[in-house]
């Protein structure tokens, strides 16, 4: 009865094909739904609404009269990706890493790629988050991007397209695990027959790669000290911050907790002052030291800088990698991965429009009213003009915002992003989906096999980010030919 009234309309489908047939990955999925009956699917949305509530899966929304402390909402009805269609992903989202995180050190080094012209410089020096302090500067083994969450959706054709590269502080690795938890109890039959590949050992796996990039001077026989550096409990991610130090068994931290002497970083214990190696960051580059970026920082920890550049403790991510996740320099990650690797990109980009281009800019200012312009550093669903259904006002806005301030934005038509079947109030309907797989760079590079599926819980909504009302489904990979 679930599926009895579903309708695909004129979206790319990801459980049903064009004539209303059940995908073969999902064909598992649609026996147990239609084994159920809606009283019997909403009692168990409601046992794990609960189980959320107990456990405080939450999130926080800013500037909101309704309280900034949600529950993270969770849709019952899995994301399915067969193994083949998953393959070709992992291929492309471990190529498009390699190359960034060849771009990050040639730019902070002999910036070959600007004295060759392949991308402009004048982008790149005058990024945000481009740091000049750190030209020159060698980073531990080489990589600056150790935690990566690039965002994935599928167009009309069921084309899978990077939507954006997250390098600073990507979040929502934690919901992807108290998902599967989620969903293992709740159909804990139907997890077993699926033969879906494991995320659980996410937070092993991470806490390989911080220890892997401890400081040279450390050496291979000590155990390095790793630490989780939080802005507090009232940032939107400290779920995540806690429950992911828990899983890695380390330390969650604030700046306050730490003091640097004689540049070396130290925790302070009931005990004493212990040593730190490794600080997996979850603070902007601007707020971590207040002696070299913002002097008002109160997040951060002085004097921290200053012991990275001597090589006693390493950061994660390297400080500087957000020039490389600037929505301007996404527009060129195509020619990025063709200059470093001589390789076409496996995964497209979405076609983007610069405004800092005189031609792309007019084109902008012109028809403003049917793109999707975005902040060039926003984050969240935030600095979004969604043009096909925002209010001539905010359009206006836009316009003009754009005309001072050309570089930072970019514009894109829209993509009619898939849906998948969602429990809303009256059945099961079509919301909209993307993807945000996680991709860790350590002594190897590896993508945790699923992510995070969000999902635009409002009827008709392309905005996924919970921030903005989205809510999250589980991710299964299948195994082999499953």
């Amino acid at each position: 009865m679930l599926l009895d009234q579903y309708k695909t309309e004129d979206f790319f489908d990801e459980m049903f094909t064009e004539d209303g047939g059940i995908r073969p990955h999902y064909q598992k999925i649609a026996d147990c739904l239609r084994s159920l009956d809606p009283a019997e699917h909403r009692g168990k949305q409601t046992a794990v609404d609960l189980a959320f509530m107990r456990s405080g899966v939450t999130f926080t929304v800013y500037n909101d009269d309704q309280g900034t402390e949600r529950i993270f909402p969770f849709d019952l009805v899995p994301r399915v990706i067969p193994n083949n269609e998953w393959e070709k992903m992992e291929r492309g989202l471990i190529q498009r890493i390699t190359a960034l995180n060849l771009f990050l050190h040639d730019i902070y080094h002999d910036q070959k790629i600007l004295k060759d012209r392949i991308i402009p410089p004048h982008y790149i020096l005058g990024a945000k988050h481009f740091r000049r302090e750190f030209m020159g500067f060698n980073v531990p083994k080489d990589i600056y991007i150790h935690i990566c969450g690039t965002d994935l959706i599928r167009d009309r054709q069921g084309n899978y397209l990077v939507l954006e590269d997250n390098l600073r502080c990507p979040s929502g690795a934690s919901y992807m695990l108290e998902n599967r938890a989620a969903l293992k109890r709740a159909f804990p039959a139907l997890y077993r027959s699926a033969r879906v590949q494991q995320v659980d050992g996410y937070g092993a796996e991470l806490r390989k790669v911080l220890q892997y990039v401890s400081p040279p001077s450390l050496g291979s026989t000590t155990q390095p000290n790793v630490v989780l550096l939080t802005p507090g409990v009232f940032n939107s991610a400290y779920f995540e911050h806690a429950f992911l130090a828990r899983q890695m068994g380390i330390p969650i931290v604030e700046g306050r907790d730490l003091v640097v002497r004689d540049a070396r970083v130290y925790m302070r214990t009931t005990t004493g002052l212990v040593p730190v190696d490794v600080i997996y960051r979850r603070i902007d580059d601007d707020f971590l030291d207040p002696t070299i970026f913002r002097p008002d920082s109160l997040l951060g920890v002085p004097g921290l800088v200053h012991a990275y550049r001597s090589g006693n403790v390493s950061l994660a991510n390297s400080i500087g990698t957000g020039v490389a996740d600037d929505k301007v320099v996404y527009y060129f990650v195509p020619k990025i991965i063709k200059y470093y690797l001589g390789e076409e990109p496996i995964l497209q980009n979405v076609d983007t429009f610069l405004a800092s281009e005189a031609d792309d800019r007019a084109y902008i200012l012109e028809n403003m009213e049917k793109l999707v312009v975005k902040s060039a550093n926003e984050a969240g669903g935030y600095g979004m003009l969604m043009g096909p259904w925002a209010p001539k006002a905010e359009v206006d806005s836009f316009r003009e915002q754009v005309r001072a301030n050309p570089r930072n934005f970019i514009a894109q038509h829209p993509i009619s992003l898939s849906r998948h079947p969602t429990s809303c109030e009256d059945g099961l309907e079509g919301r909209h989906v993307d993807l945000r797989p996680y991709i860790l760079y350590g002594e190897k590079i590896t993508v945790t096999p699923g992510g995070l599926t969000r999902v635009a819980l409002r009827k008709g909504s392309l905005v996924v980010n919970s921030s903005q009302g989205g809510g999250s489904k589980d991710t299964w990979v299948l195994q082999g030919d499953s």
